[in-house]
C-alpha cells in the first residue's frame, strides 16, 4: 500500500498505521493540515473491503476536516480516523482503549470524536486512555442536533438563492439517508412544512419517518430521480458521480453527508445542469463547531452563520461563472493562508 502516490493524498502532514493484537484494532489517522491548530475529525468505524479502501475514505475525510474547519473559523486543523472492522460485531471496550492509546500516542495533534460507526458513549471509553478525545455523554454529546441545523439552514440558504423565497413551506425534499442527522433534518424540514420522500438501507427507518412526517417512501436507486426542489444526501458520500448527475430530478443538492462529490469536476457537472450545490464540508459543519466548542450557548450562534457563508459562496459562484465547491475550496485556502484571508 502506496500513501504518497494514492490518488487522494493531498499533502497531508501525517499518516499514521495502528494496530493492537490482543483487542483486533486495525485502524488509520490522517492528519491532514495543522496551520490553524491541532486536527480535529471523527472516528469512523466501518467494514471496509479493503486496505485501500479504508486508507481512501481516511484521506479524503481529512482533507474535508481541513476545509471544513477553516471555513467555519474555527481553530483547527483536519483529521480523520478510520477503524476497519463491523462496528455492530467487532466493536468492544477493549478495542476502544486501543484506540485511544493509540490516538494518545500523536501527543495532541489529533483530537478524535464520534462519527459514522461509533457514538459518544464509545467516546466516552476513549477518553480512559486519552485527553484528546471529545463529544462526551456528561458533555454537549451527540453533535448529530447541531449537525442537522446546520444543514436544515443551508437548505433554506440554498432555497432562497435558487428559488428566491425563505418560506419552505410544500417544498419537495428527497432525504437520502435517516441515521441521527438524516432523521433530525427530517424534523425540522418537516416543520416547516416541506414534503419529504425518504429512503434508507434499513426499513424500520423508513417507516419511521413515514409515521412521523407522513413522507412518501421510496426505493433507495429512485431517489435520485425524483422531481423534487432538493436532494439531501445524509447517508455516506461519493452519491453525485457521472451515474446519478444525469439523473437528478432537484433543483438544489444539499445534505449531510461527507465527500458527496465522488469528483470535484462533479461541482461543475451539477453547475452545468443548473443545479446549485451547497457544498458538504460547509453545509455540514455544525457537528464540527458542536465538538470543538463544547458550550451549548456558543454553539447555535456559531452554527447560524453557516446560511450566511452559504450565501456569500453562492454569490461568488454565480458571479464568477464557476462551481460553488471551487469557490468553497478557494475561500479554505485563503483561510489557510494560501493568499489573503477571506473578508469578514
Amino acid at each position: 500500500m502506496s500513501v504518497f502516490s494514492a490518488r487522494d493524498y493531498d499533502g497531508h502532514e501525517q499518516v499514521v498505521f495502528g494496530s493492537d493484537e490482543d483487542s483486533g484494532l486495525k485502524c488509520i489517522i490522517a492528519i491532514h493540515n495543522t496551520v490553524r491548530g491541532p486536527a480535529l475529525g471523527g472516528c469512523r468505524m466501518w467494514d471496509y473491503a479493503t486496505e485501500d479502501e479504508a486508507l481512501t475514505d481516511a484521506l479524503r475525510l481529512s482533507r474535508g476536516m481541513t476545509y471544513k474547519a477553516a471555513v467555519a473559523g474555527l481553530p483547527y486543523g483536519g483529521g480523520k480516523a478510520v477503524i476497519m472492522g463491523d462496528s455492530k460485531t467487532r466493536k468492544t471496550d477493549a478495542l476502544l482503549r486501543a484506540y485511544g492509546r493509540f490516538v494518545d500516542s500523536l501527543g495532541g495533534r489529533y483530537i478524535t470524536a464520534e462519527d459514522v460507526g461509533t457514538t459518544v458513549g464509545d467516546m466516552d471509553v476513549v477518553r480512559e486512555t486519552t485527553r484528546f478525545a471529545r463529544g462526551f455523554t456528561d458533555g454537549t454529546g451527540n453533535p448529530s442536533p447541531a449537525t442537522a441545523y446546520g444543514v436544515f439552514l443551508a437548505i433554506r440558504g440554498a432555497v432562497e438563492h435558487k428559488m428566491g423565497t425563505s418560506d419552505l413551506s410544500g417544498l419537495r425534499v428527497a432525504v437520502q439517508g435517516l441515521g441521527n442527522v438524516g432523521y433530525r433534518l427530517s424534523a425540522y424540514l418537516a416543520e416547516a412544512g416541506a414534503r419529504l420522500f425518504v429512503t434508507d438501507v434499513r426499513p424500520e427507518a423508513v417507516e419511521r419517518a413515514v409515521r412521523d412526517f407522513a413522507a412518501v417512501a421510496v426505493a433507495g436507486g429512485e431517489i435520485y430521480g425524483l422531481d423534487v426542489d432538493v436532494f439531501a444526501p445524509c447517508a455516506l458520500g461519493a452519491v453525485i458521480n457521472d451515474e446519478t448527475v444525469p439523473t437528478l430530478g432537484a433543483a438544489i443538492v444539499a445534505g449531510a453527508a461527507n465527500n458527496q462529490l465522488a469528483e470535484d469536476r462533479h461541482g461543475e457537472a451539477l453547475r452545468r445542469r443548473g443545479i446549485l450545490y451547497a457544498p458538504d464540508y460547509v453545509a455540514n459543519a455544525g457537528g464540527l463547531m458542536d465538538i470543538a466548542y463544547e458550550d451549548s450557548e456558543n454553539i447555535m450562534e456559531h452554527v447560524g452563520k453557516i446560511h450566511r457563508t452559504l450565501k456569500l459562496i453562492f454569490a461568488r459562484a454565480e458571479v464568477e461563472g464557476v462551481a460553488t465547491n471551487a469557490v468553497a475550496d478557494r475561500m479554505a485556502e485563503e483561510m489557510l493562508g494560501a493568499s489573503d484571508p477571506i473578508a469578514a
